[in-house]
């Protein structure tokens, strides 16, 4: 019987003495030994009132009822007459904690666990639940590898029935991992294992990763990747025999040994399909991925049964059960594999639920589906749809799940959860120069107006340099079909006198454009635009001799009608972390011929993510650019390609590369030639966080008037490493570059950055 029961029992016999034998008629009720509960409280919890018949059966539910409580230590009922008084002992409420010694945790943080355990200020103190509260923090401190953690506790009463708690903390040294050894590996090193592992003997590093700390969560981690190493080498016998860990008398080594049995290696002899085969057993066949007559693979085997499971789910069959049972040879070590396939009932999509988008309207999430309510069940349609809410850039995270109708054999619901990012962004800068005096530039867009998915932005700068004023708006659903609309309308004003590496020039233009993009596949679209653009051009008298040629030729005022259309495939798995797949872009811009101007500028764009590793994502990016006029019209100046800088050849200055004239100036060219090499991969001790990505590249570009004759020496190369960081600030980018090859009169610029404000 516990010590709450026999105070009960205890409360219940004295109740029968202060009771009398015969019953009475309650007239009245008074409460003694209240201090901080009030009156009303206890008659709240009082099963009998004024008017009721008394017995000893109702005397001992009253007892219980104000036990049950909890707020009294005991509970009395004695009669005067026909007065019934109930007299109680509260228990002491808590009106402090303090917790010294703390510095592993914050302290609030620890409070909150205390208060999850039931302990916090305010509370009617439970010494159980203080001795729980005890053991709640020691486990926390165990958790981090403080063994030696001594934990005192006090209570003191305190006036008006009240009491502190204070825990004394001694937190001792945090206990290491001395030594992990693996007995019973003769195929792999002891060396090469251990790589494997997350958990590791004290290093460098360690005193940054924390990862010399005992985890069990980690240490079961750590033994299901050995077990997979081994299995994807074919030891379909390995086994992990027993795992000891121990520590030392003194809490501060630990030493764990993992015992194992390699067994041999099989190869695959054949394979078998079984079961109800609804989908031809040579296209099955075709999905899996194993090799009869090569080293058995588990990995390999996984990938088949999912791509099995998913090719089934294509046709309905969203349960499909798949199944494969190896026959091993112990003699040849050699196995065969039998597919066991059951796809099930199949089943329809009865219902599509969104959660998550607070700003963003259900129906931008609900366009972007392929796989429609009333459907049959398709895999790959769900996963293309998750891709296209993914790449649509309005969210962090994108998760769809695919959980049967209760009761319902054959039907299931898909629910979509997002979680929404910002998706404005506010760019503001102010500064001042002697050469350019007071520089103010600014923009705003919003990629995911009022949650339409629609895109604005507004753009403002008033520097020395450049002058602009333009307003941009999209509609990515002009019409139901997915069909889009662009329009824009500019001023911009160009001033190069102050920037000491590009040829002087003004330039002073208005326009206006109107375009419309057309999905052609499922990731492809083309874009067809048409624009109106007046220019004005001044030049000075140290202006270069080809800009002073052409306005001789052609005039300082000029109008075009530039024409564009452009081709743009994107297959990446995310927009928000890629790892693999491609994009594609092919744009052409071309001045109709009714216009001062005649030119045409063309330009290939393709970038191919490869992921090396789960963690390491290979990125190779290709531009090539050519321009020229028509009509014996030269392309203008103004229109020219420029390279250098952060989205280009890191390393040097922004549109410093390519032709200058005698006095070193930067021209421009009508050629241009970009490439990038970059392997993305996250912080090493913050493997799971997608807000963090860090890369090594290598670089190289040109900007050249002539495809002929172009050497090495024309183009300029970079290497170094960049930084992605989606901070709570915006978007922002680093980098360091060294470049190889700069020569005389290059403008090196080896750290660079890129900021933005989000919204």
């Amino acid at each position: 019987m516990g010590f709450r029961n026999c105070l009960l029992v205890m409360a219940l016999c004295c109740s029968s003495v202060c009771i009398a034998e015969d019953t009475f008629v309650i007239q009245d009720i008074r409460v003694e030994g209240i201090q901080r509960t009030e009156a009303g409280t206890v008659f709240s919890y009082l099963p009998v009132k004024v008017g009721d018949v008394l017995d000893k059966a109702k005397v001992s539910a009253a007892i219980k009822a104000l036990y049950a409580t909890g707020f009294f230590r005991d509970v009395k009922l004695k009669a005067e007459g026909s007065l019934l008084i109930v007299q109680v002992e509260e228990r002491p409420a808590i009106a402090q904690i303090t917790i010294n010694g703390a510095k592993e945790f914050d302290k609030d943080k620890l409070k909150d666990g205390l208060k999850q355990a039931g302990l916090s200020e305010s509370r009617i103190f439970n010494r159980s639940l203080l001795e729980k509260a005890e053991q709640e923090l020691k486990r926390q401190y165990i958790s981090r590898g403080k063994y030696a953690v001594k934990i005192t506790t006090t209570t003191t009463p305190l006036e008006r029935n009240r009491i502190g708690i204070n825990f004394d903390i001694k937190e001792g040294r945090t206990a290491r991992i001395k030594q992990i050894n693996i007995i019973g590996n003769h195929t792999f090193s002891e060396k090469k294992i251990l790589k494997l592992f997350s958990l590791q003997t004290p290093n460098l590093l360690t005193w940054f990763n924390k990862q010399d700390q005992y985890s069990k969560q980690k240490l079961s981690a750590d033994i299901e990747a050995l077990r997979s190493y081994y299995l994807d080498r074919g030891y379909l016998e390995f086994n992990i025999d027993s795992t000891q860990v121990s520590i030392t008398p003194d809490m501060k080594d630990i030493y764990i040994t993992i015992n194992v049995t390699e067994g041999p290696q099989y190869t695959v002899s054949d394979i078998k399909l079984a079961g109800e085969l609804i989908v031809p057993e040579e296209e099955l066949r075709k999905l899996i991925k194993l090799e009869v007559g090569g080293v058995f693979v588990r990995e390999k085997l996984t990938e088949s049964i999912k791509l099995i499971s998913d090719r089934l789910g294509d046709d309905g069959y969203a349960f499909a059960n798949v199944n494969a049972a190896p026959e091993l040879d112990k003699e040849t070590h050699q196995t065969v594999f039998t597919f066991f396939i059951d796809p099930g009932r199949r089943v329809y999509v009865r219902r599509i639920n969104v959660s998550g988008n607070e700003r963003t309207r259900d129906e931008v999430i609900r366009r972007e589906f392929r796989q429609m309510e009333g459907g049959w069940h398709s895999t790959s349609q769900i996963n293309t749809s998750r891709r296209r809410i993914d790449r649509l850039d309005f969210f962090t995270s994108v998760n769809v799940e695919t959980p049967p109708v209760a009761d319902v054999p054959d039907q299931l619901d898909i629910n979509v959860s997002v979680v929404e990012k910002p998706t404005g962004a506010i760019m503001f800068g102010a500064g001042y120069s002697d050469r350019e005096g007071i520089i103010l530039n600014g923009s705003i867009a919003q990629n995911n107006i009022f949650g339409t998915g629609n895109f604005l932005s507004l753009q403002v700068n008033t520097g020395s340099v450049n002058k602009i004023l333009s307003a941009s708006f999209t509609n990515p659903y002009y019409t139901i079909n997915g069909v889009s609309l662009g329009l824009e309308a500019f001023r911009r004003a160009i001033n190069t006198r102050s920037l000491n590496s590009v040829g002087v020039f003004n330039t002073d233009t208005t326009g206006a454009s109107i375009r419309f993009g057309i999905p052609v596949a499922e990731n492809d679209s083309i874009s067809l635009g048409l624009g109106f653009e007046q220019t004005k051009i001044k030049l000075r008298d140290d202006s270069p001799q080809r800009f002073v040629d052409f306005v001789e030729r052609f005039g300082k005022n000029s109008t075009s009608f530039p024409l564009t259309l452009s081709w743009a495939r994107d297959r990446r798995d995310s927009a928000i972390w890629t790892t693999s797949g491609l994009t594609q872009r092919v744009f052409g811009e071309f001045s109709a011929p009714i216009a001062d101007l005649r030119y045409y500028k063309v330009s290939l764009e393709q970038r191919w993510f490869y992921p090396l590793t789960k963690h390491f994502t290979l990125m190779l990016n290709g531009e090539v650019g050519v321009g020229d006029g028509y009509s014996g019209k030269p392309l203008p100046f103004f229109k020219n390609f420029f390279a250098g800088g952060f989205n280009s050849v890191r390393g040097f200055n922004i549109n410093t590369l390519g032709p200058r004239d005698n006095d070193n100036r930067v021209l421009g060219g009508s050629k241009r030639i970009v490439g990038n090499i970059e392997v993305l991969f996250p912080v090493p001790f913050m493997l799971e966080d997608k807000k963090v990505r860090l890369s090594a590249f290598l670089d190289g570009g040109t900007i050249v008037n002539s495809f002929s004759g172009l050497g090495s020496n024309d183009f300029r190369y970079a290497a170094g490493l960049a930084v992605t960081w989606i901070s709570p600030m915006g978007p922002l980018k680093f980098s360091v570059a060294q470049p190889f090859n700069d020569q005389p009169g290059d403008k090196v610029q080896r750290f660079q950055f890129q900021l933005g404000q989000t919204f």
